[in-house]
C-alpha cells in the first residue's frame, strides 16, 4: 500500500523574505528601506498616451531600388535606358561599369540581395563566374554590369538609345 502525500506542505519549510539576510548597503547609497514614504504612484499619462502606429512605407520602384544599390556600391557610369518602345522583353535596361571583375560581381550580388529583400524575384543571373559581364534579369529591369573594356566593345547604350537597328 502506498502512502498518500500531504496536500499542503508545512509552512516551516517555506522560505520567506524575512529569512534572507540583507547585505550591508554601501555608504552614500540609498536603499528602498532608507527612502522615506511610499513609492511614487505612476502617472496616468503613461497609461493613456496614444500608441504610435508604424505606417507602412511605400515600396520603392524596382528601377529606383536598382539605381540606389548601384550608387551604394559605387558603380561607374550608370545609365538607365527606357526601351518600352523597342522591345517587349523589359521596360528598362540599366548599364553600369565596375572597376574590376570582383567589383562587378559584388555590384550584381548587392543589387540581387536588395531586390530580394524588397520582394522582387529575379528571373536569372548570368556571368557571375567570370565577372567581366554580369546580366541580372529582374523582369521589368534588366541590369548589365560590365568591365569598362567589355562595355566599350559591345556599346549597348548606342544600340538601345539609337533605336534598335536591325
Amino acid at each position: 500500500m502506498t502512502a498518500k502525500r500531504p496536500t499542503k506542505r508545512p509552512t516551516a519549510t517555506r522560505k520567506t523574505a524575512a529569512a534572507k539576510p540583507k547585505a550591508a548597503a554601501k555608504p552614500g547609497t540609498k536603499t528602498r528601506a532608507s527612502t522615506a514614504g511610499p513609492r511614487p504612484a505612476k502617472t496616468a499619462s503613461r497609461k493613456t498616451a496614444p500608441k504610435k502606429t508604424a505606417r507602412p512605407q511605400p515600396k520603392p520602384g524596382l528601377q529606383q531600388l536598382v539605381l540606389a544599390a548601384l550608387a551604394d556600391m559605387k558603380a561607374v557610369d550608370v545609365r538607365a535606358i527606357d526601351v518600352r518602345g523597342f522591345t517587349d522583353i523589359t521596360d528598362t535596361m540599366v548599364v553600369a561599369s565596375g572597376t574590376s571583375d570582383r567589383h562587378v560581381k559584388s555590384i550584381a550580388d548587392r543589387v540581387l540581395q536588395r531586390c530580394k529583400e524588397a520582394g522582387f524575384r529575379p528571373f536569372g543571373m548570368e556571368g557571375e563566374r567570370d565577372g567581366e559581364w554580369v546580366l541580372l534579369d529582374l523582369q521589368d529591369v534588366v541590369l548589365h554590369v560590365m568591365l569598362p573594356r567589355v562595355r566599350q566593345f559591345y556599346a549597348l547604350e548606342k544600340l538601345w538609345e539609337g533605336g534598335a537597328a536591325a
